[in-house]
């Protein structure tokens, strides 16, 4: 794989991790998530859940969508109700770059440490 190659998938993957992390600043779209991770929710029952009129809920929603967090399907009874769910793999990105983050932090802190602990020698 080239440099490029490389180069570009690391910022398609820092896009990822951006708007991920965008749309989970809002303390109303977390909370959507954690009601999700427990199962699909129609939308008013999302609205009510986290208290907020459905125009603002479709917003948020919206937003967790373009984000690629959620997914939308309208049950087979009456295709005007939305059901959402979390996509599959959704935060895949943001794990990975939380785990890279995590593992060069502990390197800079064995580093940290271990030249604290020269110096004292």
């Amino acid at each position: 794989m080239s440099a490029a190659a490389t180069a570009s998938d690391s910022l398609a993957s820092e896009g990822d991790v951006d708007r991920t992390l965008a749309a989970l600043a809002d303390p109303y779209r977390r909370r959507v998530v954690d009601i999700l991770s427990r199962g699909s929710r129609p939308a008013g029952e999302l609205a009510r859940a986290v208290g907020l009129a459905p125009p603002a809920m479709s917003r948020h929603l919206k937003t967790l969508r373009l984000a690629g967090l959620v997914e939308e399907h309208h049950p087979d009874f009456d295709a005007r109700v939305r059901v959402y769910a979390l996509k599959t793999g959704a935060m895949s990105e943001l794990k990975a770059w939380l785990d890279e983050t995590e593992r060069m932090w502990a390197e800079q802190l064995t580093a940290f440490k271990a030249h604290l602990e020269q110096g004292a020698a």
